[in-house]
């Protein structure tokens, strides 16, 4: 039985169903049996973290450790790929993987011990790994002191890429938690997380606004037919976050749901970031004007400490995190590379955006991020090109709506802009100008297929950048998708802007007149994009939170 391996969707399915009844037996498994390590240093104790009344899962215990907020698997590209895990304690993180669900080869990883420099999050890459192939993993936790101590075992899994001409999928969504929809489990908590995990993707696209570092819960909201929305709500959920620890207890949030941590035990995920992760619309050197932020208002200090939580809480190749570059690229198999974008730290100024000289205060991706994106993909060999930008390009997204202008305080005043587009429809200018730059030097290098993936706004859309329909017209046509919210509140549409042409192919957002819908009316949103290994087509759904196909495209690939 264990030399056969079944299909990677049935092998999957089928250990998955019966890892719970089989917890005991794995406590028995190789890596319970391991020597432990010498020199063991003593424990450095609770948390200074407030516990979670509601659930308790990372609540120190006397008792043998926990795995607190379940495990993850990321940055999946060529061979390697990166695990997560936290504990309830400082304690060692004991993982060894397999290509069977009986994990009868499990291979031991190098234990790795985690403390509270890292609120006990630790991260190891597994290499050497075999191409196509579901791999599962195994994690437990070892107290430092008392090797005996360990906890239960939690298995995960997820695709290698392939090493041919197979199919590959990938779901995208992005802006979760936020405009006051936190986990309310009498609506099933963080629903659409579970409608994304039934699509089976090969690898999860997160394209940013993560949490709602900026957005506190109330428990109850009080919805237009009268019902109660129930949140969920944790300390570090009560106020806007300013110290480590909040930007902690927001990521760790989003852990108490039972969707977030099933998806994440199956799916690899590749995640960026946005504003909310820090503060809406923020870019550096901005100075916060608003009551809320009491303990902290400079917003490079406020990013600094957001930055280092994202890190220790998503499975993020190492290296990144040493740099703070979330930008990076994602080689899925020979048919498809993601690049990974960074729209917030490099930015300049948020401003009216009608600069007509490129300089410091046009930049969006910045001088040196743009280098690598024209190098990456005139270097790529892949088929399709992904582009995950955490901002749509055409679309308008107007700054001071929240007060936080200090040109407009109040947020009543027209004519900042937090995106690409700056609503005078011409020629480029402010940031479109290092964007016409980029999509011109694609046209140049004759890169072909490429799509961008992205989210932000709250709603769905399909866009269709055209040439011919611009006003800036040195550029070749180009797909744009947008995903989101995955458990926000839904808004939208915002205009488009006709620099770059962006035709409109479908939108789906709230009735006229409603806005910030609770995620219990629906509109919740995600997309599936699906590589076909023997035509090469790329065929990009626009899905809801029931699962339902809202649109659907196949775009052929390119010569």
């Amino acid at each position: 039985m264990a030399d056969q391996k079944p299909p990677a969707r049935l092998d999957r399915r089928a250990f998955l169903g019966r890892s719970a009844a089989a917890s005991g037996a794995l406590l028995a498994g190789s890596i319970l049996a391991r020597t432990p390590l010498a020199g063991a240093v003593s424990p450095a104790g609770p948390s200074s973290t407030p516990s979670l009344p509601v659930l308790g899962a990372n609540r120190v215990r006397s008792g043998r450790p926990l795995l607190a907020n379940g495990i993850q698997a990321g940055d999946v590209s060529g061979d390697a790929a990166v695990l997560w895990a936290r504990s309830d304690r400082s304690a060692r993180l004991l993982v060894d993987w397999s290509t069977t669900y009986t994990m009868d080869d499990a291979q031991p990883l190098p234990p790795l011990a985690v403390g509270p420099d890292t609120d006990f999050t630790g991260k190891l890459v597994v290499s050497g790994l075999p191409q196509g192939q579901r791999v599962f993993y195994r994690v437990v936790v070892e107290d430092l002191v008392d090797p005996s101590l360990r906890s239960a075992p939690e298995i995960g899994s997820f695709a290698t890429p392939p090493a041919g001409d197979e199919d590959v999928s990938f779901a995208f969504t992005g802006d979760c938690a936020g405009q006051g929809w936190g986990i309310n489990p009498e609506w099933g908590g963080m629903r659409c997380f579970e409608t994304i995990r039934r699509q089976e993707p090969d690898f999860f696209l997160h394209s940013g606004d993560t949490i709602y570092a900026d957005g506190p819960l109330l428990p109850e909201v009080e919805l237009p037919d009268g019902t109660i929305w129930h949140n969920l709500v944790t300390p570090e959920k009560s106020k806007v976050c300013e110290t480590l620890d909040e930007y902690r207890g927001a990521f760790r949030y989003n852990l108490l749901d039972e969707n977030v941590r099933r998806l994440n035990a199956e799916v690899p995920i590749l995640t960026q970031w946005d504003d909310h992760e820090v503060l809406n619309n923020w870019y550096p050197g901005e100075v916060v004007n608003l009551p809320a932020y009491q303990i902290e208002n400079r917003v490079d200090v406020l990013a600094a400490r957001a930055r280092q939580a994202f890190f220790e809480y998503f499975p993020i190749r190492p290296g990144c995190d040493e740099t703070g570059r979330v930008y990076r690229k994602i080689s899925y198999g020979p048919n498809l590379d993601v690049f990974m974008l960074d729209m917030r730290q490099y930015r300049g100024p948020n401003s009216p955006n009608l600069q007509t000289e490129p300089g410091p205060d046009t930049a969006f991706l910045g001088a040196t991020q743009v280098a690598w994106l024209k190098e990456g993909l005139r270097a790529s060999t892949a088929t399709w090109k992904v582009i995950a930008a955490d901002m749509p390009i055409g679309v308008h997204v107007p700054d001071g709506t929240d007060g936080n202008n200090p040109n407009f305080p109040g947020g009543q005043g027209p004519g900042w802009w937090e995106a690409v587009a700056n609503g005078d429809g011409g020629p480029p200018k402010g940031r479109e100008l290092e964007m016409a730059d980029l999509l011109s030097a694609i046209k140049r290098m004759g890169i072909r297929n490429v799509v961008w993936f992205t989210a932000d706004v709250h709603y769905t859309a399909a866009h269709y950048y055209d040439p011919a329909e611009a006003v800036f017209t040195d550029f070749d046509p180009f797909w744009e998708f947008v995903g989101g919210p995955v458990n926000a509140g839904t808004f939208g549409p915002n205009p488009l802007d006709p620099t770059f042409g962006p035709q409109l192919k479908f939108v789906k957002a709230p009735p006229e007149g409603p806005a910030n819908l609770a995620p219990s009316a629906g509109y919740q949103f995600f997309g599936v994009a699906t590589l076909d290994g023997a035509t090469k087509a790329l065929t990009v759904k626009l899905m809801d939170v029931a699962g339902a196909t809202l649109y659907e495209v196949e775009l052929p690939p390119a010569d």
